[in-house]
């Protein structure tokens, strides 16, 4: 059985995250302040390398202002 995190899904969550990011005018800095993380943080959770919850991916969902349905097929 395939690790999740190599998943088709994983890797859409992941690409989408960076786009919403992108798209709200924001650089990796920028989000990491206001979700009082640092930026290594958006780096390793856009990178694919921090797994998800669903409650980190409401967080980003509500920065960025896309509905949570956005990041999942």
């Amino acid at each position: 059985m395939q690790k999740t995190i190599y998943s088709k899904s994983h890797r859409t969550i992941v690409a989408r995250l960076r786009l919403a990011r992108i798209a709200a005018g924001l650089r990796q800095t920028d989000g990491a302040r206001k979700l009082r993380k640092q930026q290594s943080y958006i780096s390793r959770c856009e990178s694919g390398d921090h797994r998800l919850d669903v409650v980190e991916l409401q967080a980003f969902a509500q920065l960025y202002g896309k509905p949570l349905s956005y990041f999942v097929e």
